[in-house]
């Protein structure tokens, strides 16, 4: 079982920031693949489960606010006893542009409150990752940057984006994740 988590904000005031870019791309991802999505409240946040590739996937939005996203991750693993390497976690980065993403393996959070909050729930920092850029604009607050609502142009990007992410899921659920990072991390420099 394979567990793909979106890191936002609950609420419809977060909806369009760019915090929330986890949240969105889970969204068009499954969109995309024409899944009538029944979201679950439970496990401090929205889940739902599909078959893919004959393997069982739970899509997870934390419903904790950003900085406890931890919580809801470690009671779906702890319930649906999944293993570390089977997870990936969706989110912003600010020290990518927009239109650029980075998979990695492993590796410290980088600042990013959500992914320091799940290391320090999960005790490793040995989990995937997916992450968006959302560029940086040193003229603001980080964190009215990052609760702030994209622009028309950087919304055209991330259209554009989140059809390349959803082949790179995809490819996720066919080949090790070496050799997806291989694949697509040299074509995003």
């Amino acid at each position: 079982m394979k567990l793909i988590v979106g890191l936002g904000n609950p609420g419809k005031e977060y909806e369009k920031t760019r915090h929330n870019i986890g949240f969105s791309f889970l969204d068009y991802y499954l969109n995309k693949k024409n899944v009538d999505v029944n979201w679950t409240k439970k496990f401090d946040g929205l889940y739902t489960q599909l078959n893919i590739n004959n393997e069982k996937v739970l899509f997870l939005k934390p419903q904790t606010f950003m900085n406890l996203s931890g919580n809801s991750v470690r009671k779906v693993i702890d319930y649906f006893d999944i293993d570390i390497n089977d997870i990936l976690v969706i989110s912003d980065d600010l020290d990518l542009l927009v239109g650029n993403f980075k998979l990695k393996l492993n590796g410290s959070c980088g600042g990013h409150n959500g992914l320091r909050d799940i290391e320090n729930k999960l005790g490793t920092s040995e989990y995937k990752r997916l992450k968006v850029g959302i560029s940086k604009d040193n003229s603001l607050d980080t964190k009215d940057y990052v609760l702030g609502n994209f622009s028309k142009e950087e919304l055209d990007k991330f259209n554009d984006l989140f059809n390349k992410l959803s082949d790179v899921l995809d490819d996720y659920f066919k080949i090790p994740f070496k050799d997806l990072m291989s694949k697509y991390n040299r074509k995003n420099r």
